[in-house]
């Protein structure tokens, strides 16, 4: 693994190894043993989307792992002026240990791995969210002690969440379900894949997708750059709504995620998120830890 671009690149033993090390990293953090696993590394934090949770964790888990992370906003950036994506990544790669980028295009993601000479990982594209996805394998796995053999029901967007939730599930053995729109279903090439490698199930019906499932997972209805289409997307998904009614159809001790910030009385009520909020906010912190585990993998490797 020189990168994390997206999870389709991963195989499910690199997938397994990541968490692995994000359990004993966090048992560590857990029980104030040091791991500074990247003392005098620095990693650039590229961002054309702004964020919570991605800029916290990944300094917070920089400043763990004994490195610093710099905060490189795309207006602060010449990138942000018109310069070449391939050049700018050329001249960090000469200061940086590492970046982690934030962005529309998932071009843009795979064209810094091909021109720069240190690790990328990828904050969040337009088409993949892989880092979420890990800490959302994590937390599947500590609650359920397993990750092979379990459901995982999508209620919503077929969005970048989406396109990565269907692979990594499958990559670790679990099925999957989503229930969406047909004008809004996941990138056809991921859907194509994960027909052909798992058991996999896209319907517009939210009963049919987390019937027995053993996870239910949801995401805005409306991502980041999407704003213009709210109205459009709010009637489009008026009754894709993670609710006690679908929450009743999934198996008894069923699991509900979202990879925040959730529109409660949209996507999900605001019952179902407060009945399931250990649960999100373990989610929430778990990237954290995942991310580390991703940094650690990639970074402590020389240049």
């Amino acid at each position: 693994m020189d990168h994390l671009l997206k999870l389709g690149d991963l195989t499910e033993e690199e997938i397994v190894q990541i968490l692995d090390l994000a359990d004993q990293l966090k048992y560590e953090k857990k029980n104030g043993i040091p791991h500074k696993h990247l003392a005098d590394k620095t990693l650039g934090m590229i961002f054309r989307k702004s964020s919570t949770r991605t800029r916290v964790s990944f300094e917070v888990g920089m400043y763990d792992l004994g490195g610093s992370a710099l905060f490189l906003s795309s207006n602060d950036l010449q990138i942000g002026r018109g310069e070449d994506t391939q050049d700018t990544i050329r001249v960090l790669s000469r200061y940086l240990d590492g970046i982690m980028i934030r962005t529309f295009d998932q071009e843009e993601v795979e064209m810094m791995a091909e021109y720069g000479s240190i690790p990328i990982i990828n904050g969040l594209t337009d088409y993949a969210h892989p880092c979420q996805v890990l800490a959302d394998l994590m937390t599947i796995r500590e609650r359920k002690g397993t990750l092979k053999g379990l459901k995982m029901a999508f209620v919503g967007d077929g969005n970048n969440m989406a396109n990565s939730l269907i692979v990594g599930a499958i990559k670790t053995g679990m099925s999957f379900a989503i229930a969406c729109p047909e004008e809004y279903k996941p990138d056809c090439e991921i859907m194509n894949w994960a027909q052909n490698n798992g058991d996999f199930l896209c319907t517009t019906s939210v009963d049919e997708a987390v019937k027995d499932a053993d996870v239910i997972y949801t995401d805005v209805w409306a991502s980041m750059g999407q704003e213009n289409e709210r109205a459009i997307r709010k009637a489009a998904f008026k009754y894709y709504c993670v609710d006690g009614h679908a929450c009743s159809l999934a198996k008894p001790d069923v699991m509900v995620l979202h990879c925040l910030p959730a529109h409660k009385g949209e996507e999900i009520t605001a019952d179902v998120f407060e009945a399931h909020a250990s649960e999100i906010f373990d989610e929430a912190e778990n990237r954290l830890h995942a991310q580390k585990a991703v940094m650690v993998l990639l970074m402590k490797k020389e240049k």
